[in-house]
């Protein structure tokens, strides 16, 4: 397996899903000698959609998971042994290999597996009666049909299966068709997918599997809780405005300058988190980082951004309860479990119009994910502001942010989760203990 996985977190936003795609072909260039494959664990949300829709990128697929799975231990036989064969054509791979089970065919399609407890128990059963003589078709010493399973299922489920059955063997099929089988000796040792985690680096954020998995890297810029490795693991944390801004210096300091193909994810990346370097958590290495990249582009940085954000829906048009959870975050702090969701747009007007729903589905997510405290921040990524929308909580009351009315509140000049809203949470946490 020297297939290497690039993944985001699971609710991708465009510096999870870009940063991953620039990195795997930063690292293809590096190291050929692996195939490095960007995928995203999380669907996408509409405004994600539309926006790689806008700029021509097509996203990574869908990964749901990485634990291992029957296709990545099945064997395969190019040979297509037909069952009116008679069985004395297989005595010279039993000879060389000793298999254990071997599919058969018939007329092209296929008919079975048979295995040696087959050919034993036809060898006794002729012993008995005498007629060892004659060597009998394929199809005559088949007794019974071994048990399948589908090739995306798990491994553990694939051994379960084959301890508990007593055969030798197992069917592994793709839907309707044969695709390989499983031995006893394709279960002697688990696989483990090799993973690189790009934008965070806290299992439960992770890709479903990841404990089971071989974290080889992690490129972050937040806070760092990361996921146990058995062995020392290449780290780049900085505090940063994005993950592409890493991505970016990456490419530096291997001396690749990114083609305008690559300059355009590192740069969609960087100015989407950054919200088009008017966040807080922007630094000179992200301005700098930007203003390069812009120039690959033959663009300016504030041109590139505003056109990508130009056609962002409204929130009138969107689906309350998936804006809520589509960059979503959930914190456990002094006793309280909270999310807090993000989501932009380019003027705060329509949050009026459409409070009472989105706080119905904040009230909703709240319950589905069985959380004290759910939040959603609109942020105007034109002229720097935020609304905060929130469930009912007792810290509320010691928010600095001006109540507009219940639920609702201003947040000039606010614009960062994790450098402005986080902190005056858990603030407000602090002092309600």
């Amino acid at each position: 397996m020297n297939r290497i996985y690039i993944t985001g977190h699971r609710n991708p936003d465009l510096d999870a899903i870009l940063s991953a795609m620039a990195y795997a072909e930063l690292r293809s260039r590096i190291d050929p000698d692996n195939e490095y494959v960007a995928v995203r664990c999380g669907h996408l949300s509409d405004n994600i959609r539309q926006i790689l829709r806008k700029l021509g990128i097509t996203p990574p697929p869908y990964m749901q998971d990485v634990y291992p799975k029957m296709r990545d231990v099945m064997l395969t036989d190019p040979r297509r042994i037909d069952c009116m064969e008679p069985i004395s054509n297989l005595s010279l791979s039993y000879s060389v290999s000793e298999p254990s089970a071997t599919p058969i065919y018939k007329n092209g399609e296929f008919y079975g597996l048979l295995t040696t407890d087959d050919i034993a128990q036809w060898f006794m059963d002729a012993m008995q009666i005498g007629e060892v003589k004659f060597a009998p078709l394929i199809q005559d010493i088949m007794r019974h049909e071994e048990p399948s399973i589908q090739a995306d299922e798990h491994f553990d489920e694939g051994r379960s299966l084959l301890l508990n059955s007593g055969v030798r063997a197992l069917q592994v099929m793709d839907g309707d068709r044969f695709v390989g089988f499983a031995t006893r000796r394709c279960f002697l040792k688990k696989p483990s997918y090799r993973v690189i985690l790009v934008d965070h680096n806290e299992a439960e954020q992770s890709i479903h599997g990841i404990e089971e998995a071989t974290v080889l890297e992690i490129i972050d810029h937040h806070k760092l809780n990361p996921v146990r490795t058995d062995l020392p693991i290449f780290i780049d944390s900085e505090p940063v405005g994005s993950t592409c801004t890493i991505i970016y210096q990456l490419y530096m300091k291997n001396r690749i300058q990114p083609d305008a193909r690559i300059a355009k994810y590192l740069l969609a990346g960087l100015l989407s988190d950054t919200l088009i370097l008017k966040s807080p958590t922007t630094t000179g290495i992200d301005r700098a980082s930007a203003s390069a990249l812009a120039a690959i582009l033959k663009t300016s940085a504030s041109a590139f951004g505003a056109e990508m954000f130009s056609d962002i829906e409204s929130l009138d048009s969107r689906d309350p309860e998936k804006t809520v959870e589509s960059d979503f975050k959930v914190y456990r702090e002094r006793g309280v479990s909270f999310g807090i969701g993000q989501c932009e747009v380019t003027n705060l007007h329509t949050v009026r119009e459409v409070e009472k729903r989105y706080l119905a589905a904040l009230s909703g997510v709240k319950e589905k994910k069985g959380l004290d405290w759910v939040m959603l921040m609109v942020t105007d990524v034109v002229y720097g502001n935020s609304i905060l929308l929130s469930t009912d909580h007792t810290a509320l009351k010691r928010l600095s942010y001006n109540r507009l009315k219940a639920g609702v509140y201003d947040m000039p000049g606010v614009m960062s989760r994790k450098k402005q809203l986080l902190p005056e949470v858990l603030n407000t946490l602090s002092l309600d203990i």
